[in-house]
């Protein structure tokens, strides 16, 4: 590819949103091919991008996939919360394009996705397990992505129908912090990450963009991009 990789950035004017535009600002070998916002028709730009990353709503994913399918554009997507036909709208998309789609891009927490699973997998079912999860007081899906795919991990892990509680805590400005406790007789073991800044995130979803431009069609996660 001759020249700096072109970013069409959806949900441009929001907190991601502004946090990846920084952060491709930093990047010489990135630039931004446009910024669209909640309303805006995408298919007015996105043939102008060589990749389309996503952090705007849950219920924008389907008409971003879709574009993304016909246009044959590859697209990194952050936004969470979405529902099962949401989500099979990425699947059906991901058949077309390559999208790597992920709950969480910092490198941190895809450590600890990995570390969660090696823990269950040793600690066994003896020791309970809890997932606490805190963010700021305007995110509005709860549990938080992230959350969800912890205990996705633990549920593919451990015996079914093994209690896994979840708490989510809403306050102040906290960017995110995640927590997997395995509670066994006399010991506790406690796996945190914690985000002191959104731009984690958004070099995250940079390096993602970068890898999936290289892919074949597919439904690809962010440990996949990191090789975990």
């Amino acid at each position: 590819m001759n020249g700096p990789l072109r970013v069409l950035l959806v949900g441009a004017n929001g907190r991601m949103g502004q946090a990846v535009a920084a952060a491709i600002g930093q990047d010489s070998g990135l630039t931004i091919a446009g910024g669209i916002h909640r309303d805006d028709a995408i298919a007015a730009v996105i043939d102008q991008c060589d990749v389309v990353i996503d952090f705007s709503v849950a219920d924008a994913s389907t008409e971003i996939a879709q574009a993304c399918a016909e246009y044959r554009k590859p697209l990194v997507i952050g936004t969470t919360g979405q529902s099962a036909a949401q989500k099979e709208s990425l699947a059906t998309a991901s058949g077309r394009v390559p999208i790597v789609f992920a709950a969480n891009f910092s490198a941190g927490v895809n450590v600890l996705f990995a570390l969660t699973r090696r823990a269950a997998e040793w600690l066994g079912d003896g020791f309970d397990v809890n997932v606490i999860e805190m963010h700021h007081r305007t995110k509005k899906d709860a549990p938080s992505g992230t959350a969800k795919r912890l205990l996705e991990i633990l549920r593919e892990v451990r015996a079914e129908g093994s209690d896994i509680a979840v708490q989510s805590i809403r306050a102040g400005d906290m960017v995110g912090e995640h927590t997997v406790i395995f509670s066994g007789r006399g010991e506790r073991l406690e796996l945190t990450h914690r985000a002191e800044s959104r731009q984690t995130f958004a070099v995250g979803a940079l390096r993602a963009a970068c890898w999936v431009v290289r892919q074949s069609p597919g439904l690809y996660k962010m440990e996949d991009v990191l090789g975990l």
